[in-house]
């Protein structure tokens, strides 16, 4: 019996044992109660003749007024809805940019700022929306190389930045038949930067082509990479690549996402509640999801979204304790190590100081609707000549880093219609 249910109980039989004539009548509730609630006989009896409490209201008057609670909405909307203690930790960073936004009284300025991260959950509570949807896509395997890559299922504890977990995710739609988009991601495990990138196929050519980019853009020299046994890592111009880069190659276990916490991660915040689970199959999508990929959206995420760490692990009998340090952007993680290209980190604090989040994360929402126009709605069906085509792997060069895209035929492209007419909306 639950604790609700017992003082439902013993209310009902307070009323009885009121009402009962004579002392037998009396004695024998007594004994129902003591052997219902399986106590003793003085217990139940105290229990039934305790006048039941009165129950205090205590009201006051709210802390936080309406207007700073929209503000609050606003930030957490802009910066991409973190989890609370991030949005915490975002604020200072964000703050003069709120008052340019919002002209902030003193005294408005010093209750957002104190503002505790579990009262932020509670007010944002009616905002928030979780949407379950299924992620289509599969990964294969990789037959050749496997035995050569040691396993590693322990890499939250790194000291220093440049190892790296790789991942993609697929952009098929309901349907995994023929070439379609991925996103190919990298997270550094000491700082929490991300790189993403959106390819056309996930081919050895396309992995090789957009490992390089991302190298070259992160802020400190790679030295490791650990990904999942899918065969476009697990390959023979994946393994030159490494050797050539003095790269170190770690694998998952396979059928254990676990390995791979921190990308997986990673594709839900930054490409599966961004983008969505439509379906992308052209070369046009392809190149506007790069444009925001390696533009705004890497700029919002590693420079002005604050990002937790785990710090340390106790154990606590059977359970295990995670603390987690300090929530900071990716980009004050690197400046405070001391660790890095020095002169790429400078370049990018300075840039910072020149931007204003809120612009861009209205260039994001903006340059997502149009991406949500290039979706594919109509269904493949296997009459499609263009799901039969050989990629002819060819090297595009436009206003973003250049990648590897297949030559589609216009049957694919005459398939796009339709507008994705929901945002997702994620807790983090």
């Amino acid at each position: 019996m639950t604790l609700s249910a017992k003082r439902e109980y013993v209310i009902q039989m307070r009323t009885i044992y009121k009402n009962a004539n004579g002392k037998k009548e009396k004695s024998r509730i007594l004994e129902q109660v003591s052997q219902t609630l399986a106590c003793h006989r003085k217990h139940a009896i105290r229990v039934i003749r305790k006048p039941p409490a009165e129950v205090i209201c205590r009201l006051r008057d709210p802390i936080y007024p309406n207007r700073l609670i929209r503000i609050l909405e606003e930030v957490w909307i802009a910066a991409q809805r973190p989890w609370s203690v991030r949005l915490k930790a975002a604020l200072p960073l964000w703050l003069p940019h709120i008052k340019q936004k919002w002209p902030l009284s003193s005294e408005e300025e010093r209750l957002l700022l104190n503002m505790s991260a579990a009262t932020m959950d509670r007010r944002l509570g009616p905002y928030k929306t979780r949407l379950k949807r299924k992620v289509y896509g599969k990964t294969r395997p990789g037959r050749w190389l496997r035995q050569a890559i040691p396993i590693q299922t322990e890499s939250w504890n790194v000291p220093e930045p440049g190892w790296l977990e790789s991942d993609t995710v697929s952009h098929s739609g309901p349907n995994a038949f023929g070439t379609f988009a991925y996103s190919f991601n990298q997270v550094d495990l000491f700082s929490g930067w991300v790189e993403s990138l959106a390819i056309l196929g996930k081919s050895a050519v396309n992995i090789v082509l957009g490992a390089e980019i991302m190298r070259q853009a992160m802020p400190f020299k790679q030295k490791g990479v650990d990904t999942d046994n899918g065969d476009e890592f697990i390959n023979h111009p994946m393994k030159r690549y490494c050797e050539t880069n003095d790269i170190q190659r770690f694998r998952s276990r396979p059928n254990k996402k676990d390995d791979q916490a921190h990308i997986e991660q990673k594709n839900s915040t930054h490409v599966r509640q961004l983008i969505g689970w439509d379906r992308y199959d052209t070369e046009e999508a392809v190149a506007a999801m790069n444009d925001l990929y390696r533009n705004e959206w890497r700029l919002l995420t590693n420079i002005f979204l604050p990002s937790v760490k785990l710090a340390n692990k106790i154990r606590i009998g059977s359970r295990i304790k995670r603390v987690y340090g300090e929530a900071q952007t990716p980009l004050d993680r690197l400046r405070d190590s001391g660790l890095g290209d020095r002169e790429k980190i400078a370049a990018l604090y300075e840039q910072r100081k020149t931007m204003n989040p809120f612009e861009l994360s209205e260039i994001v929402e903006a340059k997502l609707i149009r991406i949500w126009k290039l979706s594919t709605r109509v269904r493949p069906s296997r009459e499609v000549p263009a799901a039969r085509i050989k990629p002819n792997w060819t090297l595009e060069i436009g206003d973003y880093p250049p990648y590897c895209v297949p030559r589609v035929s216009q049957d694919v492209a005459k398939m796009r219609s339709g507008h994705r007419k929901e945002r997702m909306l994620g807790t983090l």
